[in-house]
């Protein structure tokens, strides 16, 4: 007697059942079954799709970070429009008001997770990595406009964003904090090399 609902999409609503998990229960309540219960099939669907359950996670963080290129871009194009501070904002709340601080929990919590990255991605912590390269690319893109200053240290600027900004975000149980609060901390790191 088949058990669960059929799916269209099996891998996506897999990954969508894992980031509810996530973002209601965090990294410890991640299982295969819990996973499969809250996608509403059979266990054994997650394990046709994918070799173990650290290849789903895996994949599941590979499609986040892949989801990256579509705001990376949109960010790219806003140089030269609006403010800096502005644009810089709404990124971030963006990139931490979505699932990202939970797989940054997910990554850092399992260690067999993290290595399966590792072999593609040797440094830093997947999606952190790449979202400091998507505010570096608009960094420099505003740089080569003229709206920061030609000596900015773009190396330090990102990551120093991105490290406060996800500090913000990173309580899982707390209030969402207010977009006032991230462009003060844009606003101070910023502010120096803004023309």
């Amino acid at each position: 007697m088949p058990t669960g609902v059929a799916l269209r999409d099996a891998r996506e609503q897999l990954f969508d059942a894992a980031e509810r998990i996530l973002l209601f229960d965090g990294p410890s309540a991640l299982t295969s079954r819990a996973v499969t219960t809250e996608a509403g099939c059979a266990k054994g669907v997650l394990h046709r799709h994918f070799a173990d359950f650290d290849a789903f996670l895996a994949e599941l963080v590979l499609d986040r970070i892949a989801r990256l290129d579509a705001q990376a871009a949109a960010l790219r194009e806003s140089a030269g429009t609006g403010t800096v501070i502005g644009n810089l904002t709404g990124a971030l709340t963006t990139l931490f008001g979505s699932v990202a601080v939970a797989i940054v929990s997910l990554i850092i919590f399992r260690d067999d997770l993290r290595a399966r990255l590792r072999q593609d991605r040797p440094t830093g912590i997947p999606l952190l990595t790449e979202a400091a390269a998507m505010v570096a690319s608009y960094l420099t893109a505003e740089r080569d406009l003229g709206r920061i200053s030609a000596d900015a240290d773009i190396e330090t600027l990102a990551p120093t964003l991105l490290g406060a900004s996800h500090l913000l975000f990173a309580d899982r149980k707390s209030t969402r904090p207010e977009p006032e609060a991230v462009q003060k901390i844009v606003t101070t790191v910023i502010a120096p090399v803004v023309r």
